[in-house]
């Protein structure tokens, strides 16, 4: 029962070893089999700083919510034109999606260019802030 007679129960010197030792020795054909991408490096990670991430909105959503904006004092009238800052939303992209029904003035970081043609084309403007 307590295996004291035998030499097969010396721990982990008998199975060669915990974890992933003798991987590259005595285990090697193991890793062959199981695990053969274990040694080596794959791929490329881009430092963080130098990722952008967007958060984009649509014009759909500001033409269906321009009266709301207005209400909230997110959008203002300036000289009869309306003039929404996107980024007061959270938002740091606009595009295209859907078109506006009303000529309205947009402050963003960035566009799109079907972002930029429909605005114009309501008669409002897209200004890059």
């Amino acid at each position: 029962m307590g295996g004291g007679s035998t030499k097969k129960r010396r721990g982990a010197g008998h199975r060669g070893g915990r974890g992933n030792s003798g991987g590259n020795k005595h285990h090697w054909t193991w890793m062959v089999i199981n695990d053969p991408n274990h040694f080596g490096k794959y791929g490329f990670k881009r430092p963080q700083k130098t990722i952008q991430n967007f958060k984009p909105i649509n014009l759909t959503y500001i033409d269906n919510e321009i009266e709301k904006l207005l209400a909230d004092e997110i959008a203002v009238k300036e000289d009869g034109q309306i003039v929404l800052d996107v980024t007061k939303m959270g938002y740091n992209k606009v595009l295209g999606n859907g078109s506006l029904s009303q000529a309205v003035t947009i402050k963003s970081p960035k566009f799109s260019q079907t972002a930029i043609e429909k605005i114009e084309s309501a008669g409002g403007i897209a200004e890059i802030i």
